[in-house]
């Protein structure tokens, strides 16, 4: 791996997957703690029309899919917090209205679009140096405002009942909170795609939240799991010349596996103890 870094695609592929990882942890551990994965996976498939929007407007489509995902985010946000009995098939219209409009706007766009596929199925070998400016501008703004209002979406994703009791506006903050989605959504897709964008999002923070209880530490340690995962991706699909966004997931999907019967294990009792009950 280590000679593989004279290259400047995998440079840009070790920054690119850093960069990420820093949304993973802070945005991801968000989405695990409030229980709103559906809604993750519906505003990531969503986001493939500002895919196709970019690319019909002759814009760079990464403008478009900010543009495209962080209206979709704000819709399917508003349709949990005022249609709660039916906002999973809501979301799911809209999560296909967005793919169907990406499909829509890429027929009638003409010319060769040469790099389609990496924004559905990952290319992290084919981030361009100008990517990495946008990926580092969305994490620092990322960070700011969860550093800005972190009471607060610590407070609405654990009891919404006594945050509105302190005067905190939950319906502003849950849709602040989409819409950090909806930028980590967008940082990844060239990473891993739009198809399994959710997983790099949430795997990490579920094995972190497994092991961590202060939220704080959780994101810290979703950060560095979902850099480990990366760099292990990136170093598997060099050796083995395997597709690297589908052999990141396939490592973080292992590792969850693990973790989850490693703290199952933690958590059973003893046979003393079952036999004291």
């Amino acid at each position: 791996m280590i000679e593989a870094l004279q290259f400047g695609f995998m440079r840009n592929a070790l920054l690119a997957g850093l960069l990420v990882s820093v949304a993973c942890g802070i945005v991801g551990t968000l989405v695990v703690m409030r229980r709103i994965v559906f809604l993750s996976g519906g505003i990531a498939h969503a986001a493939y029309g500002g895919i196709g929007l970019g690319f019909f407007l002759g814009i760079d489509p990464l403008l478009g899919a900010i543009g495209f995902s962080l209206l979709a985010a704000l819709g399917m946000g508003l349709v949990e917090l005022r249609a709660r009995q039916r906002a999973d098939t809501v979301i799911g219209a809209m999560w296909a209205i967005g793919m169907a409009s990406g499909i829509i706007l890429l027929d009638l766009t003409s010319g060769y679009k040469a790099d389609l596929m990496s924004y559905l199925f990952g290319s992290i070998l084919a981030v361009p140096g100008r990517y990495l400016w946008w990926m580092l501008g969305l994490d620092v703004l990322i960070a700011v405002l969860v550093m800005l209002f972190f009471k607060e979406l610590l407070a609405t994703s654990y009891d919404e009942t006594f945050a509105i009791t302190r005067n905190i506006p939950v319906e502003a903050i849950h849709l602040a909170m989409v819409g950090l989605i909806a930028l980590a959504v967008v940082m990844m897709m060239r990473v891993v795609g739009l198809i399994m964008v959710i997983a790099l999002l949430t795997m990490p923070a579920a094995i972190a939240v497994q092991w961590v209880r202060n939220v704080k530490w959780a994101m810290l340690l979703a950060a560095v799991l979902s850099a480990l995962f990366v760099l292990a991706g990136l170093w598997l699909s060099y050796s083995l010349n395997l597709t690297s966004g589908a052999t990141i997931i396939l490592v973080a999907g292992v590792s969850y596996l693990l973790s989850l019967a490693l703290s199952r294990l933690r958590r059973a009792p003893a046979p003393s103890e079952e036999v004291a009950a």
